[in-house]
């Protein structure tokens, strides 16, 4: 069977005076038959090239499942007289959240089976409320203070645009209150009378934020904030301490927060700190037990020259002054502040070292209202492994729950005890078939840049490979908006470590494992580190002979996509085969297009091309469409979905054409479109792991046997 041939078309663009003819631009409208068609046809294409793998698709398949607990629930987390918890049931697509009343602090122990708790109260069943549909996914999941009421939001199409519902806990039944149109965040109201949520524009960016009060007609809520600068996401949520609702305001180098007594739900948002451009700072809020006045707000900030970030406190009273920001753990250079949780008696500061995370605990003084400046750290024995805050809605809590993982240590929650400093391992995720961590080993190298920057890469195998230059080897890779892509556990990954396979973590720069520095090293005008670092990575594995280039398969998606285009065009010969998930591959012209859902927000992590024309000269250096060259690419796998909203369809589809039209040598290019998907692929855990399955067999494929 032939590859599809997409039809070349004009289509001229022209901007700084370079004048690109884009041929297939027409690619783009998901409303044309003939693109449907078209796509249609990559899909068979892609299906007959792999139908020999549908045995080997078929084994991964079953590994992943066989090992996999299908009956299980997730530890019970305590808010006000209930646990909350989720369990999921062989055979069932989607989770089943569910709780159970409480007596007392401790978690009801988990059945063995993973059955059902005694006494349960089913709140959402989520293959109920996806049946008849291809795609179903949950957006806000919030239940009101009082435990009444829960505002739930769904999405049966998966452009990530939901339908705002409420439900009578103690009925079941949902009720009139229901809203189009909204995206993930929603607040009530301390006493559960209003409901706050945001709604999206035409670009896909929330930018309102609605007050709702229970039993009214949604067509008369009022708008109480609405952002006009498209720069800016709006994102609304109650404080854990239940004292203010809060919006936020946030791009990708600013924020400013806004709150409102959430006793008094129809006043008026107050300014934290108005924003500043470049500033970023969150706020969580302290209740001195015996005296309102003075209460405390915990500010985390980059303001005035603290790259890391500083924690500073600050009194309620001087809500919209930022001078009065006092520091309380000072910034230090190397060691940056990812977030802060507050509760009665203590706070604790997640904060990432030497490309590692970190948490540690701060007591708070209840009578002075100080917390200590000095915070203990939470000791793990692993050194190579990622650990964050986990669900931790009690205010008054003395425990801290949190998650841990590594390379070989499945997901693991905790509770820690703040008194006592006891860690309590509270379950850990389940692997069948007898999976022994021991017979795993992982290590952390360093490769070398082209500036001499040294890049951590995480990497993991079965005991007993040797590093001959033999191995089988995939390489991940993301690289933007300074997100961390940090060692954890993969029960799919076992499919390839039982292989032979060496699976590695290029820690590259643009994202935020050391730093904000190592961000601000991958973005801009410095966004070719990013790619740089990642052959450095590949070419690091094959010098300490962990692999050779024609056993590597590379891998990324989404920003991690882009990634996966450029190392396919500036070092082709250092891979086998490449797979690039949702890809932003198109870059240039859609961020040449603000009418494309984000484009106006992501100039603050790409540049702006629009007015900049060294950005735009620099953007076309490196955009994988625009750099297509008559060279012998690796094997390319190209996946998406066709309403996906962040990365759109157009973006692999019009490289995989260019690829076949303009690329030398051999071709093994494919293109999967999940025509009932969004950017997260298709839903439903057995539908996952099929897909995962189709992939890691390709992947098997190409890079199992050298010819």
């Amino acid at each position: 069977m032939k590859p599809p041939v997409a039809a070349r078309r004009d289509h001229e663009r022209s901007r700084h005076g370079d004048v690109v003819n884009d041929p297939y631009a027409w690619l783009i409208d998901r409303e044309d038959d003939e693109v449907l068609a078209y796509l249609k046809d990559e899909n068979a294409f892609t299906e007959a090239t792999t139908a020999g793998l549908a045995d080997l698709r078929e084994t991964v398949f079953q590994e992943i499942k066989a090992r996999t607990k299908e009956t299980d629930l997730s530890v019970p987390t305590r808010k006000g007289d209930w646990w909350y918890y989720s369990r999921s049931v062989e055979g069932l697509q989607y989770s089943i959240s569910c709780r159970v009343a409480a007596d007392g602090p401790t978690p009801p122990a988990l059945p063995q089976d993973g059955s059902a708790l005694p006494g349960e109260h089913v709140l959402l069943d989520g293959n109920a409320l996806a049946e008849g549909h291809e795609f179903f996914a949950l957006g806000t999941f919030e239940v009101s203070p009082d435990g009444k009421l829960l505002a739930y939001a769904l999405d049966v199409v998966g452009d990530e645009r939901f339908t705002l519902k409420v439900r009578d806990l103690a009925t079941g039944e949902d009720l009139a209150d229901e809203v189009a149109n909204t995206y993930y965040s929603t607040a009530w109201s301390r006493d559960g009378s209003t409901l706050f949520y945001t709604t999206i524009n035409d670009a896909w960016r929330p930018y309102r934020v609605h007050r709702h009060a229970l039993g009214t007609p949604t067509e008369q809520d009022e708008v109480v904030f609405q952002e006009d600068d498209d720069r800016f996401f709006v994102d609304v949520s109650l404080l854990r301490s239940e004292r203010f609702i809060e919006i936020t305001c946030s791009s990708q180098v600013t924020s400013e927060v806004r709150l409102l007594d959430s006793d008094d739900p129809t006043g008026t948002f107050q300014i934290a700190a108005p924003r500043r451009d470049g500033v970023e700072y969150s706020v969580d809020h302290w209740s001195h037990p015996g005296d309102p006045s003075r209460d405390l707000l915990l500010v985390l900030h980059n303001a005035d020259g603290k790259t890391d970030f500083e924690l500073a406190t600050a009194p309620v009273s001087a809500l919209g002054d930022h001078t009065a920001w006092t520091p309380l753990v000072p910034h230090r250079q190397g060691t940056r502040l990812d977030a802060v949780d507050v509760f009665a008696g203590h706070l604790v500061v997640g904060y990432r070292r030497d490309g590692l995370t970190g948490l540690a605990v701060h007591g708070i003084d209840a009578d002075s209202g100080t917390p200590a400046a000095h915070g203990e750290p939470i000791e793990f024995p692993e050194r190579i492994r990622t650990v964050s805050g986990s669900q931790n809605p009690d205010y008054d809590s003395t425990r801290y729950r949190l998650g841990y993982t590594s390379m070989v240590t499945p997901s693991s929650v905790y509770d820690y005890d703040v008194t006592t400093g006891e860690l309590t391992l509270l379950k850990q995720q389940p692997v069948l078939g007898g999976y022994d961590p021991a017979d795993y080993e992982q290590e952390r190298v360093w490769a070398t840049a082209q500036d001499g920057a040294r890049v951590p890469v995480t990497l993991v195998h079965k005991k007993g490979v040797v590093a001959d230059g033999s191995n089988p080897c995939v390489l991940y890779g993301y690289g933007a908006y300074e997100i961390s892509i940090d060692p954890s556990f993969s029960i799919a990954r076992l499919s390839l470590l039982d292989r032979g396979f060496v699976f590695a973590i290029a820690h590259i720069r643009g994202g935020g494992e050391m730093g904000r520095h190592w961000y601000e090293d991958g973005k801009f005008l410095n966004k070719r580190n990013t790619f740089t670092d990642f052959v450095a990575c590949a070419r690091q594995l094959v010098a300490d002979h962990w692999t050779a280039p024609d056993r590597l398969a590379a891998r990324g998606a989404s920003a991690g996509g882009l990634l996966m285009g450029a190392v396919a065009n500036i070092a082709p010969d250092d891979f086998r085969a490449i797979v690039a998930g949702v890809p932003f591959v198109d870059a240039l012209n859609t961020i040449l297009d603000p009418d494309l859902p984000l484009t106006v927000m992501e100039w603050e992590e790409w540049g702006n091309p629009v007015e900049d024309p060294e950005i735009y000269g620099y953007m076309k250096g490196y955009s994988p469409y625009e750099n297509v060259a008559n060279v012998q690419y690796p094997a390319i796998l190209a996946l998406t979905s066709l309403n996906d909203t962040r990365v759109g369809f157009h973006e692999p589809a019009k490289w995989i054409a260019r690829l076949r039209a303009e690329a030398g040598g051999e071709q093994d290019f494919l293109l999967k479109t999940e025509m009932d998907a969004g950017h997260g692929g298709r839903s439903g855990r057995y539908t996952a792991w099929q897909e995962e399955a189709f992939t890691l067999a390709w992947v098997i494929d190409k890079v199992s046997a050298v010819e």
